[in-house]
Parts: C-alpha cells; structure tokens; sequence
C-alpha cells in the first residue's frame, strides 16, 4: 500500500526528531524548521571561518597583535554608525524585510572586498574593521530570528542543536580555510560569498515556514515595522539590556585581553621568517587554533549544553564561563607560558562559543520583538566592541609600563570577578521576568 503524502512527511519528521534525541527533545512538528535553522548556522559560522582566517594573517603581518587589538576598538566607532542606520531601518521594515537588506548589504561589501584582494590591493586593515562589523552584525540578526520564532521552552530545548550547527560550521571552516589559504584571500573571500547567498535562501525559506506553522512564537505581526524607537532610547530605559550589555563588555574585554597575549607569541614565532613563509605559518597556526577550540565547543555544544540547560538552568548556566575564566586566568598568573596560554584560550573559547553564547541568546527568548533585534543588535555590536576599547587601553598602557604575561592574566581574573557579579544580576532580572523562582 502507498504511504500518503503527509503519512510520509510525519514519518520523516518522527525519525528526525528520533535522530536527534541524544542531543535534545525535539517534537517532530519542530524539526523541518530546527533543521533548516541548524542548516543556516552551519554555514553562516563555515563563511564567516574562511573570512576569519583571511582576516588573521593579513592584521598580524601588518599591523602586529597590538595593532589587532587596537583596530577592534576602533570598530566601536563604526558600530555606533552601524546601529543608528540599523535602528532606522527597523523603524521602516519587518523582520523578513530587515534580514534580507542586512545579508544583501554585506554580501555586496563581500564582493568588492572579494575584487580588491584579486587586484592585490593593500586591504589588511580596513578589511579587519569590516569583518569585525559584519560578524557581530550579520550573526545577532540570525539570533534575534531564532529568539523571535521560539518560545522560551521551545528556546532552551532547540537553541543547543542550533548552536551545534554554529559549532559545527566553525570546525569545518577552520579546516576547509586551513586547505584554501594557500590559493590566496580572494578564493576564500570569493567562496564565503556563495554560502553567504545560501544563507540568504535558508532564511527566506525559514520565513515561510514560519508563517505556515503554529509551533513558532509570534508577538506582532512580523511584517510590521520592528521599532517605534532608536537603539539609544530603548537601551536608555530597559534595566536587562543594560545588564546583558555590562556582561558582554566585560566577556569581550577578558577575551580580547586573553587573544591579545596569544597573538603576541605567535608574532614573535615567526619572527625572522620571509614574509611569504611568516603569512602561510600564521594562517595555519590560527586555522588549526580555531579548529581545536571549535572542535570542543562542537563538542560541548552536542552533548553538555541542552544538559546543563535543562539540568540548572539559564542563570546559573550564565555562571560557568566566568568562572572558568576566574580560575584559567589566575593560573596563568603563576604559569605564564605559551602553552599554558593556549590551553587557557582554547578552554575559554570552546566554552564561550557553545554554552556561553547559547545561554546568552536564550536570555532574549523572555524579550519582546525590539529588543530581540534593536536591543540585541546594538548590545552584539557597540557591547563587544567597547569591551576591546577597554583591552586596548589597558594593553596600550601595559606595553609602554613593560608589564608581564603574568600581569595581565592577574588583570584578566579581576574581570572575571567582576563579569562574575553582572551574570548574577542577570540572573535577577531574568527571574523576574519568567515569574518562577527556579528555570
């Protein structure tokens, strides 16, 4: 007897969902829309890789690690541009609407970048500053769409098999960048552009889907106009995104200080070497770097975060990486060598890509639509780049005084410490809104 239509499209969807339970639950009504969301995190995080490993050589060989350090503060200027013309645009247009302007935007700049590199133009630093905008920007949008079409119990149960999608594209484009970085920036740049195409199409189609089922969360109408409000007013009176905002800056100033002590070791390795010989060492020391520490996260993401999510909590899950970066970076105090120092980076970042950004986006799933996307938008781009004016400034001051590794590991706990306090105020405010004592 033939299976009909829907008889088979409800079997498929029971196997899936079967597939996926050593992960998380997934009901089968939920998994065309988790696998397509998987799908789009998978390859935005696999094109924003090989942008990354172009980016890595080009900064250190030019411009040094201080220099790195230096330019992603810079960005905080260009960001504050960024989210006003954002914010005005989400005045103007839904959701489907404003992703789409978004992606195509920076597909466009892609391209062109894509052409110079081919021209051999000398892209290196202005080509940083714009990864590093449309990094946080492009990847905020995709979260705020994931926080927008979930419920908060649909979040905490599927945001791990999406972030393992994420994770998942950062290894395989640490590895597939480690193969194409010998044919030079414009293959790898030229290659993010098709994938970037692909997500485009992915979102779209999740849009769609969206529309079609009543699984998905819906406040408004998500074709209206997201905000009646600027970014600078809604941060002005909302205590929970000024909180989120405190602890991203101080996430990002103890990262960027941490990166900061890496790269400089890695500058220093290949000093000496031709310069074609110190681009081609760099760039295979960071892809292989960026693979290690992705690799855990994919890990962790997979098999320890829907766990610890459902085991915990949001809150208390908040509190596993500043903690982690309390004791990692008091030990480099006392041990401040380079290996010491990878594994301290490598254990900082695994967990910061898997459980801490999973956790962090699953505080938006208890937020209205605005600040989903305006909030969100202004706290992943303007947040995270004052936390690397900070890092700048003290790394600035701390190179002229000749401080030590040790010194600025000792600097990095005592962030830590501080980070430490404003995820328990989130905790706080996050309690209140879902009105339970206990996640």
């Amino acid at each position: 007897m033939a299976i009909s239509e829907p008889d088979g499209k409800r079997a498929v969807q029971r196997l899936l969902a079967r597939a996926l339970r050593p992960f998380t639950r997934v009901r089968p009504e939920e998994t065309a829309t988790v696998a397509l969301m998987t799908l789009c995190a998978f390859t935005l995080l696999c094109a924003y890789y090989l942008l990354k490993t172009v980016r890595e050589p080009l900064v250190l060989l030019h411009g040094g690690a201080a220099m790195k350090l230096y330019l992603r503060a810079a960005q905080a200027g260009i960001m504050v541009v960024v989210v006003h013309a954002y914010g005005w645009l989400a005045r103007r247009v839904g959701r489907g609407r404003l992703l789409a302007i978004v992606f195509l935007f920076f597909i466009s700049n892609l391209v062109a970048w894509t052409a110079l590199a081919r021209a051999g133009a000398a892209i290196a630093l202005p080509f940083f500053l714009w990864v590093g905008v449309f990094s946080y920007t492009v990847v905020a949008q995709f979260w705020a769409l994931a926080a927008d079409i979930y419920s908060d119990e649909q979040g905490k149960r599927l945001f791990p098999i999406i972030g393992g999608g994420s994770s998942i594209g950062a290894v395989v484009g640490g590895l597939f960048a480690g193969r194409l970085v010998q044919f030079g920036p414009a293959m790898l740049m030229g290659t993010a552009v098709v994938m970037l195409l692909g997500c485009v199409a992915i979102i779209l189609w999740i849009e769609r889907k969206a529309a079609e089922r009543s699984i998905v969360h819906v406040e408004t109408d998500p074709e209206e106009p997201i905000s009646d409000e600027n970014p600078w007013q809604l941060l002005a009176r909302d205590r929970y995104l000024w909180l989120i905002a405190c602890l991203v800056v101080f996430l990002n100033w103890v990262n960027s200080s941490g990166e900061y002590l890496l790269d400089r070791t890695v500058v220093a390795a290949a000093h000496g070497m031709t310069a074609t010989d110190a681009q081609r060492f760099v760039g295979e020391f960071k892809a292989n770097y960026f693979a290690w520490y992705n690799g855990i996260g994919l890990v962790l993401e997979l098999f320890v975060v829907s766990r610890v999510l459902r085991l915990v909590g949001v809150r208390r899950a908040l509190l596993v990486m500043p903690v982690f970066a309390l004791i990692a970076y008091g030990s480099a105090v006392f041990v401040p060598t380079l290996a010491v120092m990878r594994l301290v980076k490598i254990g900082e970042n695994s967990l910061q890509y898997s459980l801490q950004d999973t956790t962090r986006n699953a505080l938006f799933l208890v937020a209205s639509r605005v600040e989903k996307f305006v909030g969100k938008t202004a706290i992943d781009t303007i947040g995270v780049r004052l936390g690397a004016i900070m890092s700048a400034s003290i790394v600035f001051l701390g190179t002229h005084l000749g401080w030590s590794t040790s010194t600025f590991a000792a600097l990095d706990a005592a962030l830590a410490a501080v980070w430490l306090g404003f995820a328990f105020a989130i905790g706080h405010e996050h309690r209140k809104r879902t009105g339970k004592p206990r996640d």
